[in-house]
């Protein structure tokens, strides 16, 4: 008896090692589905944490407090707090959900809800509600929706072409906007400083952005330069939303210029807070690194671009051309924001995924390390490592500071979105190919980083960033708060273990310190592994007519 009791005694203490532990009982014997007891519950509304259990019903929050009845599963969260669901603002996932909609690597960061859309829908905007029917029909592990891109109307109607449209084009252009906004799409996006979205003028993004207003959408923009231009590309937004009429954010602000350290973001944060101050509804997300990642074609000034690849490639071998963007590069291209400049040079350069078996082995070395062994000027390596990708090439631009993130989390409308998308297989690369820790690290980061090492942020403050406040912009009225009839997104953490593990040179390790995540009311993350599960939805946005 005293070696079973020692054994049980083991267990116990094993079983508290592990964090906490799910029981099951029969169904016919429980009151909800699930209750969550003895957790510290942060209800996202940025209020201090309660001690509380919650009981989810049918996919929704249905009591919080001292609960008697049982749930057909319960949860011991002692020493744990519980969250709800963290959403993604900033999203790249739609292209990967229809192939895998498990979405494991951003469930492991306790995102339940994703945004996407910065480069639009991945179809034509004739079949939007058939690819929204094929995420309903096949199942998805988080909840997602996504805005329509104004250049997928613009190419669709003037091509590569760097010009504006006729009278004519532009209805066909609005047309589209239109129809987008009625299958779902959540707004318009642009993102500005890549051809072709950069051809579109200010006046042209206007008069598309009040279609989408017209329909309730919001304008989400990769606005038209992020370094020493940084306030006056804020303030065309704010010109396109006032004069557009609709509500403005602008993707993952940054201060991306070393010269304006210091000094950029806190004249961005001033020039939002007098739009708002005005009543113009503007605001940002961001991401946590201080090292932005895109592709590498973006040191190529953008005329370059105009009548599409096949155009950009026969420039790039011709001689003369070549000479003309180098020089570009080093005095700057009209309409063109000089990411070189941003970054410092071509030292601050990381090629990240060559897309070329040879070129491969490159990956982790900056711009001006590959020209020294290819015995040519940096610029030139860059243009040869576009043209021998075999599909887009990546590079890391390491041009922010940290005091300027933190700058940038203290304002109370900045959110976060991760710029990143899931992962075709955990482990890998997300879809797009870019091997950067935020696609694995953000939203723990947020709270290991700002909060618990640096406290930056309080950690109710954090968690509004991450939940309440994101769907309050988003107008997702059901989300973003444990309060009873919401639906139940939830995350269950460690906040003395939660770590963000993945790092610039080991960028695909998970996060440590969530128990579970859970999405409308079903467990997707348990302990770190997937459950299989697919209770996500299609999230629309207010203009869809069925």
């Amino acid at each position: 008896m005293k070696v079973l009791n020692s054994i049980r005694l083991v267990a116990l203490v094993l079983c508290l090692m592990c964090g906490p532990m799910a029981q099951v009982f029969p169904a016919q014997s429980a009151d909800y589905d699930i209750v969550i007891r003895n957790g510290r519950v942060l209800d996202g509304a940025g209020n201090p944490w309660i001690a509380a259990d919650v009981a989810i019903k049918d996919g929704r929050f249905v009591r919080i407090g001292k609960i008697t009845g049982k749930g057909r599963q319960e949860i011991d969260a002692t020493g744990r707090y519980v969250s709800p669901g963290w959403i993604d603002m900033m999203d790249q996932s739609g292209g990967v959900l229809p192939r895998n909609g498990l979405a494991e690597n951003k469930l492991r960061m306790g995102v339940t809800t994703a945004i996407g859309g910065e480069g639009g829908t991945p179809v034509a905007v004739d079949k939007i509600p058939e690819y929204f029917a094929g995420l309903e029909k096949n199942g998805i592990s988080i909840n997602f929706g996504t805005y329509f891109s104004e250049t997928q109307a613009r190419v669709a109607v003037l091509g590569q072409d760097s010009r504006a449209p006729t009278a004519e084009e532009l209805n066909r252009m609005k047309a589209i906007m239109a129809q987008a906004m009625k299958a779902g799409a959540m707004g318009m996006t642009t993102a500005l400083i890549y051809p072709p979205s950069s051809y579109a003028k200010t006046g042209e993004l206007i008069e598309m952005a009040k279609v989408a207003g017209e329909y309730g959408g919001i304008y989400a923009s990769h606005i038209r330069g992020e370094g020493k231009e940084l306030v006056e590309a804020i303030d065309e937004a704010i010109a396109i939303g006032e004069k557009g009429g609709l509500p403005v954010e602008v993707f993952h602000l940054k201060a991306a210029y070393q010269p304006g350290w210091g000094t950029l973001m806190r004249a961005a944060g001033e020039k939002i807070e007098q739009a708002r101050a005005r009543g113009v509804d503007v605001a940002a997300d961001m991401y946590l690194y201080t090292a932005g990642g895109t592709g590498l074609e973006a040191v190529i000034p953008s005329w370059a671009f105009e009548g599409g690849t096949a155009k950009l490639r026969e420039r790039l071998t011709d001689p003369a051309t070549r000479a003309r963007l180098k020089q570009e590069i080093k005095t700057g291209s009209p309409g063109w924001w000089n990411i070189v400049e941003a970054a410092g040079g071509w030292d601050n350069i990381v090629l990240a995924n060559a897309q070329n078996k040879e070129n491969s082995r490159f990956v982790g070395k900056n711009l001006s390390q590959i020209a020294k062994e290819w015995n040519k000027e940096p610029a030139d390596a860059a243009f040869d490592l576009v043209l021998a990708g075999q599909g887009r090439v990546y590079a890391l631009y390491h041009m922010m500071s940290e005091s300027d993130i933190a700058a940038a989390l203290k304002f109370p409308w900045t959110s976060i979105g991760s710029d990143a998308g899931a992962a075709l297989k955990p482990g890998e690369t997300d879809i797009l190919g870019l091997p950067h820790p935020r696609a694995y690290g953000n939203f723990p980061r947020l709270i290991a980083k700002y909060v618990r090492a640096e406290k930056v942020l309080t950690l109710p403050e954090a968690i509004r960033k991450m939940t309440s406040w994101p769907a309050t912009r988003m107008r997702l009225a059901s989300r973003g708060m444990i309060k009873e009839g919401l639906w139940a997104d939830v995350v269950i953490f460690d906040y003395d273990k939660i770590e963000d593990r993945a790092t610039y040179q080991q960028p695909l390790e998970g996060p440590v310190g969530i128990d579970y995540v859970f999405v409308n009311g079903q467990i997707v993350i348990d302990h770190g592994k997937h459950t299989g599960a697919r209770p996500g939805k299609v999230l629309y946005g207010p203009g869809r007519i069925q």
